[in-house]
Formats: structure tokens, C-alpha cells, sequence
């Protein structure tokens, strides 16, 4: 049980224990501390403690439970009658089906064997009652809940008769068909696994980085110990005045937006005769367990855009930064607002891919976060001095469990397949590691206090953090299907800014959404529109209707008149920033 969740006294009882003395209340106290501290010990991440919780609540509220259990009896019921009819042969209407994302079941024999229907239809008879009762469990936070809902169907998840051989009856035909080659080969996949020291999605050695994934032409114009910064070569004669700078996040390497040149968002922007820099963000290891979030943002996000103007011979530049970098950007805007003053400040406009500034509803990643789970991370790294790359790629992994890892053990281990090449999935399990003093404050102040949202709660770099100077213009673009940064909360941000305000929500998730390059026909669509100051997402989203193809081009329509009047195109590098390396740089390749 972690300190988030240990129970507190209601009013009667404290008012029992203050008319018992304050020796009843100290010994009250004091065992409470002792069940925090041994949970926190047993159960750093708090996997066991929302699900006792809830099992708690039920026992303590008989009724709602007895209600509960004659719905389950029901459905029972109806299923073995479901599955008589299916056994004497008799075309009979599923009770359950999986529900529309699921595809574990998407054989054909999982619905045409009697058998195998049977085994399908009970797990997920149990599994869907399981989810229903714990997100409505009595007397707990709806967070609590949440919790509780998750950690349970990871184990669902896990123990799927789609997961093991005696129980899948696709591996077992496939087994037949191939006189045993897919098992021998499914063992050859989960060794290989075992030696990567992970679940594959794709196979590593069908990539490289600077040969089939971040090949657009540049160089590498700036470096320091934290940051590369690579300005690339244009492709059209003319560019626009003002250049591009944008800050990727750092928890993965920056190529997501250079993956190959149908879906690379730096070609398409310079295609569009836009100038244009990205960071490449160093790998950190255990000597720089100190660097803060300061020196990110005064050697990482300041310095990239002067070395930018630098280079460009110009007052101001038009940023643009994703994830976890547009949330850097962001408080970047509101220092600098107050560093440099708003008539000197050297970023023209911003905008915003999947960005949370906002972390009171963080998305499905807030399972790993309270006191006690951040606590042990904190401790964790500070033995280590840095977060584990795997780790992190893993928690995520954690959250689309079935999609990004059973999907893989099934189709890997049982069905012996090898898998397909897919540069995206590549680009995910390339994680790096983050400096402990960084990642520390940063789950510490946003995630758990989330503090940026405070006015002058935060201090950095000397300047206190108001998100209210941000006065210039802002374009913000979400993903519906985003699970890491959910829209409506990334919606927030316009909140807080005080200038013009575009809003887009994309369709698909945190990484397709926005590496979502035009295509004819389209494959996906988007929502976009201004936002006034009183809007809620709901309100929003009813004043804007969807349309097909690629909000990429809309963005253009937007940033294009502001970046300045076309000029000739610039070198590369210069003099006082000649190229220190080729493009992608030596930052992305380390391990």
C-alpha cells in the first residue's frame, strides 16, 4: 500500500480516537506509518495495494456486491446455455463479444469450434465483470479505481488463453501444418529475446540509423554536453526568412520526426522552403547524474535558439517542440517572457505536439505515479545516477500491454513469425537514459505536484514560471487516440496563454498522430479551429467538425506568413558554426 492510499480515519473515527485520548491516537498513527513503510517496501509500485483496496470496499458493502454477483450469475447463466446449444450443434448469439479493439480473438476458429468458443467466451464472460466492478468499486476515488482496474487486467492480460500453447488453437494448427518448424522457430524467437533482454517488436537488425532512418542531409552545427544541435541543407533555392527550431523530446532519440522521406517531417518543412534545426539530445550516463532541468533548458532549449538566430542573422525564430519537449518549450516561453522581456524575446510563435502542461490527468502513466512508486523511482536512480532507458520503454509498453507485448509473444513464441520491419516501432525501442537530477524534479514537480500550472511555484534558471506571460501565438496539435498525453488535457494549455490560440486534434495516437505526412487518398483526418478563452475541449470539439487528410498542411498555412519573406537559402554551416559532423550527428547513435 502505497502513502497515497493508506486509509484515513472518517470523521467518526476521529472523533472516537480524540475522545480516546492521545494515547489511542498515537497508537492509531503509529500503525498506520508501520503498514505505509512495509508496503512501501513490499509493494514499491503499488500493483497490490489499489487491488486489496477495492476488494476491501466490496466486503464492506454487501448489497452493491450481492447486486454484482447476480448480474455475474446471470451472465453465467445465458453463457452455458450459449455454450449447450453451441455443443448440440445449434446456431446460438455470442453473450460477449471482445470489444472492438481487441484482436486476440479474430481467428475464425475462436467463434466456429464449439470448444474454443467456449474457452474465449468464459474468459472474457470473467474478464469484462472483473473491469466493470472494479472502475465501479464503492467508496474508493475514481483514481483508486483506476488503479486497481489497471493492474488487474495486466494480469488478465497475462494469463489470456490466447498466451499458451495448450490454449491457442491457432498455434497449435499452425504447429501441424508446419510439422513442428514454428515451434522450433517461435524457441529460436524467444531466445533471441531473451539475449536482447526484451520482447522484440521489430527486428533490430533491419535498421540504422543515417542509412535507412534519418537520412536527410544536414550537419551538425553546434554541440555541448548535453545537446547536438543539426541545422539541415535546403531543398528549394528560396527559404523563408526566419527559421524552424524544434525541441524533441529526450526520452527518445529525435529521428521520430526523420524516420524515412515519405514520413519525415524535417524533409516535409523543407520541402515547404522552410530553414530548419532539431535537437539531438545527448544519451546521459552516470556522470551526469547532477545536470538538472535548468542546464536543459539554458545549454539545451536557449541555446539552440541562438545558435539558430546566430546562424540565421535574425531577431526571432519559430519553435516548435513534442512531448515532453513542447512541455520544456513551453515553460521556456514563460522564462523568457520574463528574461528577455516581450519586445526582445527570440521566438516568434510556438507550437505544441502532444504537450502537457497541465499533469492533474496525466494520461494512463499516472498508475506509476504517487508518492511512494516516485520515491522508489527517485531512490532507484540515485543509486544508478540515471533512469533506465528499458525501463522507461517498458512502463509504456505496460500500458497497451496486449498490443505492445503479448501481440509480440504470441506471434514471436507460439506462432514462430519473425517480425515485420516497421521503423516506428524500431524508433520506440530506442530509448535513451535521463540524469537522475532531472527526471527527479520533473516527476517530483510536474507529475506529482504539478506545480507549473501554479503561478510562481517554480523557479528555473533564476526566473519564476508564469505560463500567463505566454502572449504569443500558439498552434497545439493532439492525438485523439494518445494515451500518454490525452487531448482534452492537452487542451489546457490554452488555458493559461494569453495570445492567439489553434487547436488541432488529430486522429490515431501520441506518435502517428503527428508523424502524419499527406497522402492521396488520405488515410487519416483531423479537427482544427481557433480557441477562445472560455472553450472546454467539449465545446470545441462540438464547434469543429472533421475532415480528411493531413493537418500538416494546414500548419504550413499557418506558420508560413508568419516565418518571414523568402530569401536565398543558406549554407549549411559557417564560420563561426562550421560542421562538426554529418547529419543525424553522434549523439543518436549512442547506446
Amino acid at each position: 500500500m502505497n502513502k497515497a492510499y493508506t486509509p484515513a480515519p472518517d470523521r467518526q473515527s476521529r472523533r472516537r480516537i480524540h475522545r480516546q485520548g492521545p494515547d489511542v491516537g498515537r497508537v492509531y498513527r503509529s500503525v498506520r506509518d508501520m503498514q505505509h513503510d512495509l508496503s512501501t517496501t513490499l509493494d514499491p509500485l503499488g500493483m497490490m495495494a489499489p487491488i486489496v483496496h477495492a476488494q476491501m470496499a466490496w466486503l464492506m458493502h454487501p448489497q452493491e456486491l450481492a447486486e454484482r454477483k447476480s448480474v455475474l450469475y446471470s451472465d453465467l447463466f445465458q453463457l452455458h446455455w450459449h455454450t449447450l446449444n453451441r455443443m448440440a450443434g445449434l446456431e446460438h448469439d455470442e453473450p460477449i463479444k471482445p470489444n472492438p479493439d481487441d484482436t486476440r480473438f479474430a481467428d475464425p476458429v475462436w467463434s466456429e469450434s464449439p470448444t474454443w468458443d467456449m474457452v474465449k467466451d468464459w474468459y472474457l464472460t470473467f474478464t469484462h465483470r472483473a473491469q466493470d466492478m472494479l472502475y465501479d468499486t464503492p467508496a474508493l476515488s475514481s483514481r483508486e479505481r483506476r488503479r486497481a482496474a489497471f493492474w488487474w487486467r495486466k494480469w488478465l492480460n497475462a494469463v489470456a488463453p490466447t498466451n499458451f500453447l495448450l490454449t491457442n488453437p491457432v498455434a497449435q494448427r499452425k504447429a501441424f501444418e508446419t510439422r513442428g518448424q514454428s515451434l522450433l522457430d517461435g524457441w529460436q524467437n524467444f531466445l533471441a529475446d531473451l539475449q536482447h533482454g526484451n520482447v522484440r517488436m521489430t527486428t533490430p537488425d533491419d535498421f540504422q540509423v543515417g542509412v535507412n532512418l534519418a537520412t536527410t542531409a544536414g550537419s551538425v552545427v553546434f554541440r555541448n554536453r548535453l545537446v547536438e544541435l543539426i541545422h539541415y541543407a535546403p531543398t528549394q533555392p528560396k527559404v523563408h526568412a526566419e527559421p524552424v527550431v524544434i525541441i524533441t523530446p529526450w526520452i527518445n532519440k529525435f529521428y521520430v520526426l526523420d524516420l524515412n522521406p515519405k514520413k519525415s517531417m524535417v524533409k516535409y518543412l523543407l520541402d515547404q522552403g522552410l530553414d530548419v534545426f532539431i535537437t539531438s539530445w545527448k544519451n546521459p550516463d552516470a556522470s551526469m547524474a547532477d545536470v538538472g532541468f535548468d542546464a536543459y533548458m539554458l545549454e539545451g532549449v536557449d541555446t539552440a535558439v541562438r545558435v539558430a538566430r546566430e546562424i540565421s542573422g535574425v531577431k526571432q525564430v519559430h519553435a516548435a517542440g513534442y512531448c515532453i519537449g513542447g512541455t520544456a518549450l513551453s515553460m521556456y516561453m514563460a522564462w523568457a517572457n520574463r528574461h528577455y522581456g516581450k519586445d526582445a524575446i527570440p521566438v516568434a510563435d510556438l507550437t505544441l505536439f502532444t504537450t502537457l502542461v497541465d499533469f492533474h490527468k496525466p494520461g494512463d502513466i499516472e498508475v506509476f505515479i504517487d508518492e511512494g512508486s516516485v520515491k522508489h523511482l527517485c531512490d532507484q536512480m540515485s543509486r544508478k545516477g540515471y533512469l533506465d532507458g528499458k525501463d522507461m520503454a517498458m512502463a509504456f509498453r505496460l500500458l497497451r500491454s496486449n498490443s505492445l507485448i503479448w501481440h509480440y509473444v504470441v506471434h514471436g513464441w507460439l506462432y514462430g513469425e519473425t517480425p515485420t520491419p516497421f521503423d516506428v516501432l524500431y524508433w520506440n525501442m530506442d530509448s535513451t537514459r535521463m540524469p537522475y537530477t532531472m527526471h527527479a524534479w520533473y516527476l517530483n514537480e510536474l507529475y506529482l505536484h504539478n506545480r507549473l500550472i501554479q503561478p510562481g511555484a517554480l523557479t528555473i534558471a533564476g526566473e519564476s514560471i508564469d505560463l500567463r506571460e505566454i502572449s504569443q501565438p500558439v498552434y497545439a496539435v493532439a492525438a485523439v487516440d494518445d494515451h500518454i498525453a490525452p487531448w482534452a488535457q492537452t487542451f489546457r494549455i490554452l488555458n493559461f496563454v494569453t495570445g492567439e490560440k489553434r487547436y488541432v486534434l488529430s486522429s490515431s495516437g501520441h506518435i502517428l498522430g503527428i508523424v502524419n505526412p499527406p497522402v492521396n487518398p488520405p488515410k487519416r483526418s483531423y479537427r482544427v479551429g481557433s480557441a477562445e478563452p472560455s472553450d472546454t475541449p467539449e465545446l470545441w470539439l462540438e464547434r469543429h467538425g472533421e475532415q480528411a487528410g493531413s493537418w500538416w498542411e494546414d500548419w504550413m498555412a499557418w506558420l508560413k506568413p508568419r516565418a518571414g519573406k523568402l530569401v536565398d537559402a543558406r549554407p549549411v554551416a559557417t564560420a563561426d558554426y562550421p560542421a562538426l559532423a554529418a547529419a543525424p550527428g553522434e549523439y543518436v547513435r549512442e547506446a
